[in-house]
């Protein structure tokens, strides 16, 4: 258990911060999961769109790494481009 002040602050920051975190990477699991499984080429390219949009707050944010976020787009306009 924290002590100090500080440590018990931190301790605040991170569960507040953990809980953000988890809705974030839920947003990015599922609108993957969407694309990926998405028939119509049409459909798959405006999810593709709003995944954009996800990944770079998710970037800003500081929830993934840049690379990360960018090596998952990359994947998905893949994806995209094939069906």
């Amino acid at each position: 258990m924290p002590i100090t002040k500080s440590a018990k602050k931190r301790v605040r920051q991170t569960e507040k911060r953990k809980i953000r975190n988890k809705g974030v990477k839920t947003k990015l699991k599922n609108i993957t999961k969407a694309i990926r499984s998405e028939k119509d080429s049409k459909k798959a390219g405006e999810l593709l769109d709003k995944a954009y949009s996800l990944f770079d707050n998710a970037v800003s944010k500081g929830v993934i790494h840049k690379n990360k976020a960018a090596r998952k787009k990359a994947q998905l306009a893949k994806i995209v481009k094939e069906k």
